[in-house]
């Protein structure tokens, strides 16, 4: 019996966002203005949370674990995106690839439980002020964080080795700026009826489950609400919860565009797009809108800079002396 002469992908070449020479200095620029403010507006977010003790509450604790996320899923991308823009074939090693593939998944997954145990919190905090404290305990608060950091890198673990069990010996020219399952998929020369089922079914899943967490815990919330008589109470609790709301709009906003519009629209280009917001923009407009809409945290940003400034100045002196 003849041998078939089939050569296996060791590499992926990833196409990335444009390939028009004239937009790829541009392009770097913006996203390396975005990444900056991204990294550097989580890490000082998670520092601020840390070092002043007024926001060592359970809201504050998954804001940080939130940010930690942000920075995590965003530099799992960005990085070897960037490197489209100033390299003329930006190609990613097989396994490499599984790895971005992997790391994404978590950190997206668990963004989306994270923000319904931020939902849950908000209702707890809102609903039954008086049973917070136990309800809301440091074991609970560190169980609904740990929880989803483990499913997520299981469900992602068992996505990545599914995409990676295919066989890819045909084109290795991946119509995206990352390793993602839909580019992978389109390039796979086995049979991907599986794979598609398993990726709708857990998307489906991990999507109607942390959404409904966080839609059932805001109707209750809004319920709430509405008992209290005065307008100044109602907006004094509606503004604890109006980050969360902005942040989760923004989230499930984009998911819902991805994976809801028709079956006419959707491409691998509207894809990129799409996933441009999520993996670029969203990870930059956490810390902006809780940063920004929240009093107790630019208070505590301006305790923590007075700190680091006196710090500063009593080296200074000494140095002198």
């Amino acid at each position: 019996m003849a041998e078939l002469n089939i050569t296996y992908v060791t590499e992926f070449i990833l196409k990335g966002i444009t390939d028009q020479p004239e937009l790829q200095a541009p392009c770097f620029v913006l996203f390396l203005i975005i990444y900056s403010v991204t990294v550097v507006g989580n890490l000082g977010l998670i520092t601020v949370i840390r070092v002043d003790s007024r926001l060592h509450t359970p809201m504050y604790f998954f804001l940080s674990h939130l940010a930690f996320v942000d920075v995590c899923y965003s530099s799992a991308i960005t990085p070897k995106m960037m490197m489209n823009f100033v390299v003329e074939q930006n190609t990613i090693p097989f396994y490499a690839c599984a790895t971005q593939l992997g790391c994404f998944l978590t950190f997206i997954i668990t963004e989306s439980y994270l923000l319904a145990s931020m939902a849950y919190d908000r209702y707890v905090a809102i609903c039954s002020p008086l049973h917070y404290t136990t309800l809301m305990s440091k074991t609970v608060c560190i169980q609904l964080v740990a929880i989803p950091y483990i499913y997520s890198f299981l469900v992602a673990l068992f996505q990545t080795i599914i995409t990676f069990h295919l066989t890819y010996c045909g084109p290795n020219i991946i119509n995206h700026f990352y390793c993602d399952d839909l580019p992978l998929m389109a390039l796979s020369c086995s049979d991907t009826h599986i794979k598609e089922i398993l990726m709708f079914v857990f998307a489906g899943f991990n999507t109607i489950c942390s959404s409904s967490i966080v839609l059932t815990s805001y109707i209750f919330i809004i319920v709430a609400i509405l008992k209290i008589r005065s307008n100044q109470g109602r907006c004094k609790v509606f503004s604890t919860c109006g980050s969360h709301i902005v942040a989760v709009t923004v989230f499930y906003g984009t998911v819902i565009f991805m994976y809801l519009q028709p079956e006419s629209n959707h491409s691998l280009d509207t894809d990129k797009m799409a996933s441009v917001f999520y993996t670029e923009v969203i990870p930059m407009l956490n810390p902006l809108i809780y940063s920004l809409r929240n009093k107790e945290v630019k208070d505590a940003a301006k305790r923590t800079l007075a700190k680091v400034y006196a710090s500063l100045k009593m080296l200074k002196m000494r140095a002198i002396l």
